[in-house]
């Protein structure tokens, strides 16, 4: 195994697809010569050329919609949205049409469409390009939605998406990137759906994703040395969802709390804790908590940013507080 950054393991996933199957294309803002925002892209250019590795203008909406027309026609488009808060502006494409166009076909089209995005807080980029938007695709039947938080599931999991038949909203967070994992030299793929257990415990279940998932693992080994055993579950995929994973978690633990940086009012944790309740209900100790961001815009100030989004502090007091109940 080596040791890489996400934004390599995504590179490798990515060219490892372009590779694989022909049909296979990226197209954004600034992804080829430039190597993109995140220099995700970086050398595609080089290697494929510009009718694969395909730079737009500042356009989201059209460049999105031709992405699922060539999606419809049979090709494997890979589009880029250099924030997911310019995922906005593609809404009708994806909801309206790659969203319900399986459907609506009688189960005779597909739309084999991955988009990439990042999202989340992070460098001070204020209220329009720090947001956490999943739960608005979420909320969409026919769309699946992956937010990974490391490089060996970015990668496993973005090659997975590649050759899903079905439209893909792939989130990323910008301060992702630059972390590091061993991700394994042989190629791998990763099934959407399965959930993993990033540490097991016994004594409550820490459930999170994307990178929320760093501050629930720091948060376990500060519980650790007080003698908590804290199981830490990552979703990894948000649609489909990993149920019997969850349920299992919860039986085994009977204490869970959900921590995700969007903000709680209408986030995917009141659903996923609305679940637990209607079929784990009997496996409970204890009522199930969200840990989330404030319902607030995110400010500029780097300082004021930091506040607004769960701490480990949090999540450690949150865990003492719920096995006091």
């Amino acid at each position: 195994m080596a040791k890489i950054q996400y934004r390599e393991a995504l590179r490798l996933a990515l060219r490892e697809e372009m590779l694989h199957d022909p049909l296979v294309f990226l197209m954004g803002e600034g992804i080829g010569e430039r190597g993109g925002s995140n220099k995700v892209t970086d050398q595609l250019y080089e290697e494929f050329g510009l009718n694969r590795v395909i730079d737009t203008p500042i356009s989201e909406a059209s460049f999105t919609g031709m992405g699922v027309g060539a999606a419809i026609l049979g090709t494997r488009p890979v589009v880029e949205i250099m924030f997911i808060d310019f995922a906005l502006l593609i809404m009708e494409q994806v909801v309206n049409q790659a969203a319900k166009y399986n459907f609506m076909s009688g189960g005779q089209g597909h739309v084999p469409l991955v988009i990439r995005t990042q999202g989340g807080v992070g460098n001070g980029l204020a209220g329009q390009h720090s947001q956490s938007l999943e739960a608005l695709f979420y909320h969409i039947p026919g769309l699946k939605m992956v937010m990974p938080s490391s490089p060996y599931d970015a990668k496993g999991l973005l090659k997975s998406a590649i050759r899903d038949d079905d439209p893909v909203i792939f989130i990323e967070h910008k301060l992702l990137y630059r972390t590091e994992g061993e991700v394994p030299d042989k190629e791998y793929l990763i099934p959407l759906g399965k959930a993993d257990i990033k540490r097991k415990g016994k004594d409550i279940t820490l459930l999170s994703y994307s990178y929320m998932i760093l501050k629930c693992l720091k948060a376990a080994e500060e519980l650790a040395e007080e003698g908590i055993s804290t199981e830490v579950l990552d979703l990894r995929t948000l649609v489909p969802l990993d149920k019997e994973l969850i349920l299992n978690s919860v039986k085994k633990t009977s204490r869970l709390i959900i921590v995700h940086e969007a903000c709680k009012r209408g986030g995917v944790g009141g659903d996923i804790a609305a679940m637990v309740m209607e079929e784990a209900f009997d496996d409970l100790d204890a009522p199930v908590i969200r840990i989330a961001g404030k319902n607030t815009t995110i400010p500029f100030n780097i300082n004021l940013e930091k506040v607004c989004i769960p701490t480990i502090g949090e999540i450690v007091a949150g865990v003492k507080s719920l096995l006091n109940k």
